[in-house]
C-alpha cells in the first residue's frame, strides 16, 4: 500500500528546495533520496511560494498555495504592462510597422497564455462599461474598416481619424461602437467633428466568444456644429448588403481584468482596450 506524506514546505529566499527535502524525510518508497530529491528540483517553483508535497510510491505531487497565486498576479501584471508598452506611440496601429505588429501580437499571446481561458459565462458584468480603444493590428491596413472595407486615412480623403470607444451594456445587450472623427473641408471654414455611432446588439457564445449584430448608425456633429440634430443611417437591409458585409461579426476575449481586455477578431485582427 502506497504511503502518504502531506508536510507543507514555507520556503524562503535562503531555503532551498533542495534544501528543504534534505532537512525532513520527503522521500519515495522504493527510491533513493537522491533519486527523491531529483524528482523535487524538476518540479522546481518559485522560492518565495509555499508547497504542499504529498508522496506516493510512483508520483509527487505539488499543490500550489496561495502565496503562488499572488506570485501569478503579480506576472501577469508586469506582462499587461509589457503589452500596454509594446502598443503605446503606434496612434491605434495606425503608425504601426511590422515589426510594431509583431512585437504587440507576441506580448498579447504571453499575456493571454500566463493568464489562462477567459470565461464571460461566469462574469459577464466583467464587459461592462465603456472602453477605449488604444491598439488595433487592423488600423496598420491604413483604413478606417480595418480589415473591413472602409475608408482610407490619409492625404486621399481629409478624414482623421479621432477615439474609438466601445459602450457594452450587458443587461440591454447593447453594443455600441464609437468612432470621432474630423472632416476636412475647404478654406476658410473649419474641420467638421463628428462622432459616428455604430449600435450593435451582442450575444456570448460559449465562454468567451462575443457575436456583434449591426443595427443602425448615428452620426452627431460635434465642435462649433454641435447644435445640428443627429443623422440617423438606418441598416441596409440584406438583399442588398455585399457578401463582404454580413452586418455581423465575432470576436474572442482572451483576456480581460477590471481595467483591460484584449480581443482577436475574426480576421485575425488584435484590439487593446482600457476601461475610460
Amino acid at each position: 500500500m502506497a504511503s502518504l506524506l502531506h508536510s507543507r514546505l514555507p520556503l524562503s529566499h535562503n531555503h532551498s528546495l533542495s534544501n528543504s527535502c534534505q532537512s525532513f524525510p520527503c522521500h519515495l518508497p522504493g527510491r533513493s533520496k537522491r533519486s527523491t530529491q531529483r524528482l523535487l528540483e524538476e518540479r522546481s517553483y518559485d522560492s518565495k511560494r509555499s508547497l504542499v508535497c504529498q508522496s506516493g510510491i510512483d508520483e509527487v505531487t505539488f499543490i500550489e498555495l496561495p502565496g503562488s497565486k499572488e506570485a501569478k498576479a503579480e506576472l501577469i501584471g508586469s506582462l499587461k504592462l509589457k503589452l500596454l508598452s509594446a502598443v503605446s506611440g503606434l496612434n491605434r496601429g495606425l503608425a504601426a510597422s511590422e515589426d510594431d505588429l509583431k512585437k504587440a501580437d507576441e506580448a498579447a499571446k504571453e499575456l493571454e497564455s500566463c493568464a489562462g481561458a477567459v470565461d464571460l459565462a461566469a462574469d459577464l458584468d466583467m464587459l461592462q462599461g465603456r472602453w477605449k480603444l488604444i491598439y488595433s493590428s487592423a488600423f496598420s491596413s491604413r483604413t478606417l474598416g480595418g480589415s473591413r472595407p472602409g475608408p482610407p486615412t490619409g492625404r486621399l480623403l481629409p478624414i482623421t481619424l479621432g477615439q474609438v470607444f466601445q459602450r457594452i451594456d450587458v443587461l440591454s445587450k447593447d453594443f455600441d461602437n464609437i468612432v470621432e472623427l474630423e472632416l476636412g473641408t475647404p478654406w476658410p471654414f473649419p474641420p467638421v467633428e463628428a462622432t459616428a455611432t455604430l449600435a450593435h446588439k451582442f450575444e456570448l457564445i460559449g465562454s468567451s466568444t462575443i457575436k456583434i449584430v449591426f443595427e443602425k448608425t448615428t452620426v452627431k456633429t460635434t465642435g462649433n456644429l454641435s447644435q445640428l440634430p443627429p443623422l440617423e443611417v438606418p441598416r441596409i437591409p440584406d438583399q442588398f448588403r455585399p457578401p463582404s458585409n454580413t452586418g455581423s461579426g465575432e470576436f474572442e476575449v482572451t483576456y480581460i481584468d477590471s481595467d483591460t481586455r484584449v480581443t482577436r477578431g475574426d480576421r485575425g485582427e488584435l484590439r487593446v482596450f482600457v476601461i475610460s
